[in-house]
């Protein structure tokens, strides 16, 4: 494998950084998750700018334009010879002295990996996922800032781990005021009397790019989309349930807290926004050959 490190394409075996790197020390840092399909990177450059707008939050500055960066992931791509998989693009605040201080690190690091990803068995897409509702809160906005995609993902760490002991793949996380923020890792969607609904940005979901591709679908199928703040209670008596994410793709739910969605099945209006997505993301992006 060929990874993108500070400038060039390394060996994955020489892809290395300093232990004094702040990124691992203290979680410093800001990444990207993205797909490619078919020879194409999917909303390429919806997460490089992202990717910019997190590092700008948190005053790191970088080096290199949009524009570049996005070239430094199609050669990345590229020189890995897959068509179809998973980036992982990972800006750290770089290697400085022992201690919080950030303006200790002269210069930021960039890697880039270019790789395959199964976040959830094959089965599950077809059958549904049963989610349970962890005890981990998501943060505060004025806590940590939930739209920064950053380092430190402890947080939903320890969500996932909640998710898996209590027999789950995956768990919807509530703010502290007790509404639906996300879950681990995915964004959140119900369907009830044919509208599409899904949690304000405000209550704690990051403003996913696959989030933003199923709004424009809804659109495209003439499904009112309605955002507002949602309880558990709106996902017990929902029709229908799914999640989206850059590596969960669009994965329908079945149940929450052993309350059964729907009929306990995939919901129609879920497979037309499963199909729509595969269709659009299989037939376009940039291309990196």
């Amino acid at each position: 494998m060929k990874i993108w490190l500070d400038g060039k394409l390394v060996d994955e075996q020489q892809a290395k950084i300093s232990i004094f790197d702040h990124g691992l020390l203290y979680g410093d840092g800001v990444f990207e998750g993205i797909r490619f399909y078919n020879g194409r990177i999917f909303r390429l450059e919806e997460h490089i700018h992202r990717l910019f707008d997190s590092a700008k939050a948190i005053l790191l500055n970088m080096p290199w334009t949009q524009e570049e960066v996005c070239k430094f992931t199609c050669e990345t791509v590229a020189a890995n010879g897959i068509t179809d998989g998973y980036i992982r693009l990972v800006v750290t605040r770089g290697a400085g002295e022992l201690g919080l201080n950030p303006y200790l690190c002269p210069k930021p690091s960039m890697f880039i990996i270019a790789s395959t990803i199964k976040l959830y068995p094959e089965e599950h897409y077809r059958n549904g996922l049963a989610l349970i509702t962890c005890a981990t809160r998501r943060p505060a906005p004025a806590a940590l800032m939930p739209q920064v995609k950053s380092l430190n993902y402890l947080n939903n760490v320890m969500a996932k781990v909640e998710a898996i002991q209590g027999g789950a793949l995956e768990a919807v996380m509530l703010n502290e005021q007790g509404y639906v923020a996300e879950c681990t890792g995915d964004n959140l969607f119900i369907i009830k009397n044919g509208e599409l609904l899904t949690p304000l940005i405000s209550d704690g979901a990051l403003d996913g790019i696959t989030r933003a591709v199923i709004l424009e679908i809804a659109a495209k199928l003439g499904v009112k989309v309605v955002e507002r703040s949602l309880t558990r209670y709106d996902i017990f008596i929902s029709d229908e349930c799914f999640l989206t994410g850059t590596a969960a793709e669009v994965i329908p739910v079945v149940s929450l807290d052993r309350r059964v969605i729907g009929d306990g099945k995939p919901g129609e209006l879920t497979r037309k926004f499963l199909a729509e997505f595969h269709s659009l993301a299989m037939s376009t992006g940039t291309p990196f050959a």
